[in-house]
């Protein structure tokens, strides 16, 4: 029998998930060890004790791009720039960091304006304007040698169209500076927008060195424990090898919560949700990820912020907002209950935990209404229900109202941060969350399950077996894929199906890999003529252009509202080829150790059926059955919950 370990770290606990090859599943959670994560994926390998020789692969998942964009402990790297477009990451997009916030700012660019050095060269859309002279080239060299830096991102103008100077000039530095790690945006991201392309190659390198190390501080301790075949997951939720994610360190900003939507997205299939659209709501201590499923995958976009940082490859959509376990209640100027996006974290944590929290959290508003009781818990964990209490009845008192009504306000506080998320990533593109599956996993999702679906008007709630661990099965599952792109930016006119089959060939042949042939899917990403955003349109390169722009119509139709009767463009392509991922195959036989013994909050074991309100005590988490719902056990572990008619 053969593995694959799925490890996600968190910031309380590393979840792993190991799928046998014959469809068995071991889960295991272990304390998290922030000052290097590297420690506990070990500690979490050792606690599945499975032998060495039978692990075919690891695959982890990572919060340590994150970390360093959030905590700004990255490398300090030079930028490269056309000299009239050097002050490109300090203006951004010349927006507001908060519409009528007028004290809110934009946090700092990773790269100083200091750090910035001006080319003499341009290209514009039409071709070479200024030519990079060797003598610029070895001048600008020069000058990055002064600086010391271990990075150097060069972002050129318009070089997604022609990359010829950034390539110039990266020799000259290499040649100047042995060892140096130069970053070009046309390798990167080569599409337009400079702000984006430039930030994101900035981001590339600034967290490079710290991946790089981190891996190869990893792969050492795998290798002494007999584990060689290492694979982290990417934003885009495909995995990448150990080598490849080190020079890849911008694709792993959101690796840990597309595992998340992954997961999801495996379990909604499973339950025979593959035709209908979903979304994923992953509530963990300080926060919840929020992710859109549609035809059994999770939604790929491209582009967003990660810590203010915007990153302009493809990523499985995450929005997290600041609502979790641990989120804060206090009282605003104004007398308002307020909750987050302050966070009691793990360290104190809630106060019922006895480890020196003093202010009441949303696990404390569950305690306190009796939905989360000390038998449910860890035996790490006793629970002090009547300091829950009272510390919700601190905030009563300043409320003028009772512990009851005060901690159902609290809950009701962080439902509605979540349900707006929620609402954000399906309403805005098009799809109508009355017609999803609520996918609801991580310690606190089942618990708000209920709430969140009928503040959205939905029917129906899957929470998945292995819930409190369901990011590391993504993980586990994790198909390997590599992704090329390229620069189109022609009208849909003149693409006919000659450029069109060249394009493809040239991205397949920088994603061709040696194990075999990897199943390969292609995206345009195309717009009306005159537009500052695109659309992403799946294609086959013998598809004609009558059948893309009917395509590109339709999605126009869906997401908008209307079509437009102008030209469409297309701005730029990707491949992204996959290989074949782990299979998976749950069901409830007895009680697997995955799945625990669940048991109703009065310890008796769970019926087939339940009705609301209970509670079900699950292996990894808590699900509330509220008032006019009815949980029903699957034949795959957990359960569907169905409002009641």
């Amino acid at each position: 029998m053969s593995w694959s370990v799925g490890i996600d770290v968190g910031g309380t606990f590393t979840d792993l998930v190991a799928v046998g090859d014959h469809g068995a599943v071991v889960a295991r959670k272990v304390l998290s060890t922030p000052n290097e994560q590297s420690v506990a994926v070990i500690d979490a390998l050792r606690e599945a004790a499975i032998p060495a020789e039978r692990i075919e692969r690891v695959v982890h998942g990572t919060t340590l791009v994150t970390n360093l964009l959030l905590e700004r402990r990255g490398t300090r790297t030079i930028l490269c720039a056309t000299k009239g477009a050097t002050d490109l990451l300090e203006l951004r997009r010349q927006d507001r960091a908060a519409l009528y916030d007028l004290a809110a700012h934009h946090p700092a660019p990773l790269v100083t304006a200091d750090d910035v050095i001006a080319v003499s060269e341009r290209i514009a859309p039409e071709g070479v304007c200024e030519a990079l002279t060797s003598d610029e080239a070895d001048r600008v060299a020069a000058k990055v040698a002064e600086r010391g830096a271990r990075t150097v991102a060069v972002s050129l103008l318009h070089a997604y169209s022609d990359a010829r100077h950034e390539e110039q000039l990266a020799r000259a530095i290499a040649a100047r500076i042995p060892g140096v790690d130069v970053v070009c945006s046309s390798q990167v991201l080569p599409e337009i927008r400079e702000y984006e392309r430039t930030a994101t190659t900035a981001c590339e390198a600034y967290a490079r060195p710290a991946v790089g190390a981190y891996l190869e501080r990893l792969g050492e301790r795998l290798a002494r424990d007999g584990i060689r075949s290492l694979g982290i997951v990417a934003s885009n939720g495909g995995m990448f090898d150990a080598t490849h994610a080190a020079r890849s360190a911008a694709s792993l900003a959101l690796s840990g919560p597309a595992g998340g939507v992954a997961g999801a997205a495996l379990v909604a299939r499973l339950a025979g949700f593959a035709e209908q659209s979903a979304l994923s709501i992953d509530i963990g201590g300080t926060s919840a990820d929020v992710g859109l499923i549609v035809n059994g995958a999770p939604l790929v976009e491209s582009g967003g912020e990660v810590a203010g940082v915007p990153i302009a490859l493809p990523r499985v959509l995450v929005e997290t907002v600041s609502a979790g376990g641990g989120s804060l209640g206090w009282i605003d100027d104004g007398g308002a209950l307020r909750v987050g996006p302050r966070s009691a974290g793990a360290v104190p944590g809630p106060v019922a935990f006895g480890r020196g929290g003093s202010q009441a959290t949303v696990t404390d508003a569950h305690i306190a209404l009796g939905n989360i009781s000390a038998r449910r818990m860890s035996g790490a964990v006793q629970l002090d229900a009547n300091a829950a209490r009272e510390a919700v009845a601190v905030l009563a008192r300043e409320l003028g109202a009772d512990v009851e009504r005060t901690a159902l306000a609290m809950i009701a506080t962080a439902d509605a941060a979540m349900a707006r998320a929620l609402r954000r990533v399906s309403v805005e593109r098009g799809i109508d969350p009355r017609d999803c599956v609520l996918i609801a996993f991580g310690g606190g999702g089942p618990l708000h399950a209920c709430g969140l679906a009928e503040a959205l008007g939905m029917n129906r709630i899957l929470v998945p077996p292995l819930a409190g661990v369901l990011s590391a099965l993504g993980l586990a599952v994790a198909p390997p894929r590599r992704v090329a792109y390229a620069s189109v930016m022609r009208d849909l006119s003149v693409l006919d199906a000659g450029a069109l089959s060249e394009l493809t060939q040239g991205l397949e042949r920088r994603t061709a890999q040696e194990q075999g042939n990897w199943e390969p899917e292609y995206i345009l990403r195309m717009r009306y003529r005159g537009q500052g955003h695109e659309l992403e349109i799946r294609f086959q390169p013998n598809d004609s252009v009558a059948a893309l722009s009917a395509r590109f119509g339709a999605a126009h139709q869906a997401r908008y509202g209307f079509v437009l009767d102008v030209p469409v463009q297309a701005v730029s392509a990707r491949c992204a080829r996959s290989g074949t991922a782990p299979t998976v195959r749950l069901e409830r036989k007895g009680k697997p150790s995955w799945n625990d013994a669940e048991r109703l909050d009065d310890g008796s074991p769970c019926a087939a059926v339940v009705r609301g309100r209970a509670v079900i005590a699950l292996g990894d988490a808590t699900l509330l059955v509220a008032d006019g719902w009815v949980a029903r056990a699957l034949p795959i572990g957990g359960w569907m919950v169905e409002r009641l008619t």
